[in-house]
């Protein structure tokens, strides 16, 4: 399976994506949309701003597990990643996201 992001809706009525890798697991998520267009304006800034190591920023969560977000241009962030228990293994994720989301499929689920 190839990766691909998935577009839903949310019980709060906002549109959410996600991007799957090949294997189904979820590498990265959004904020919520209020409207369609936003969404899908998210996703095409996912897939500009992830050929661009620049835009990723690794953070660590209390519990010192690390995560990733990717930022747009203008600095809002766009997607968050799940929570990896190595720094490696965020590195990883990152390098996922480098490599998937530029070509992805989209599919619209809501």
């Amino acid at each position: 399976m190839a990766s691909k992001f998935v577009i839903t809706k949310g019980k709060d009525g906002k549109d959410y994506f996600v991007l799957k890798a090949g294997n189904g697991e979820i590498i990265l998520q959004s904020q919520g949309y209020k409207s369609a267009s936003g969404c899908e304006n998210g996703i095409e800034s996912v897939r500009t701003n992830s050929k661009d190591s620049s835009k990723f920023e690794t953070r660590e969560a209390k519990d010192g597990r690390t995560y990733f977000v990717i930022k747009a241009n203008n600095g809002q962030e766009i997607g968050r990643s799940q929570m990896y228990k190595t720094t490696s293994g965020c590195a990883n994720g990152q390098e996922s996201v480098a490599k998937n989301a530029p070509d992805a499929a989209v599919s619209d689920e809501r």
